[in-house]
């Protein structure tokens, strides 16, 4: 198994801490995991984006050229990485911020309007989470169980306060549909 995963989004939509979650509950599930994030020159409302590899063999280098996964957390994300795709790839975009219907062809493509169902949570910043939940459900690399118990590393003790709103959210993106 592997699996190559391209996400991204502006700056501060936590897409670092999505890829950071998703290759803790990797390793955390004895897989091996490699991290590879890309920021901007801006701060908050820049590009950023990472990459994360997940195998159960070695994995030679971070680079990825042709993810078969792709999460879009808006329409910017979208249009840069979607073209990247292997053909039957995977795409999980945020549709919350999405001004049109998108079809790409020998692309799936799950639409989850994970703003919305993070505001419903109580927090928009979570969507990055309800995304990454999404994703879990949809191609099982890592368990949601896992996941969870990873956030606690990933959160650490000064942000626990956290850790509830973020398995809700994990919970609530493998929910949906």
């Amino acid at each position: 198994m592997r699996e190559e995963i391209i996400m991204a989004g502006s700056g501060g939509q936590g897409i670092m801490f999505a890829g950071t979650l998703l290759a803790q509950a990797a390793m955390d599930e004895g897989l091996n995991v490699t991290y590879f994030p890309s920021y901007g020159a801006e701060m908050r409302g820049g590009t950023a984006n990472c990459t994360v590899i997940v195998s159960d063999e070695n994995i030679g280098s971070p680079v990825v050229t042709n993810p078969f996964t792709l999460l879009a957390m808006n329409e910017d994300s979208l249009g840069r990485f979607a073209s990247k795709l292997k053909k039957n790839g995977l795409i999980i975009v945020n549709s919350s911020l999405l001004k049109k219907k998108i079809r790409i062809d020998d692309v799936e493509i799950i639409e989850i309007p994970a703003t919305e169902l993070a505001e419903e949570l109580g927090d928009s910043r979570v969507a990055n989470t309800v995304i990454l939940g999404a994703y879990i459900k949809r191609r099982k690399v890592v368990s949601l169980e896992r996941t969870m118990e990873s956030l606690t590393k990933v959160l650490g003790e000064e942000r626990k306060d956290l850790l509830k709103l973020n398995r809700e959210a994990l919970r609530k993106g493998e929910e949906y549909r």
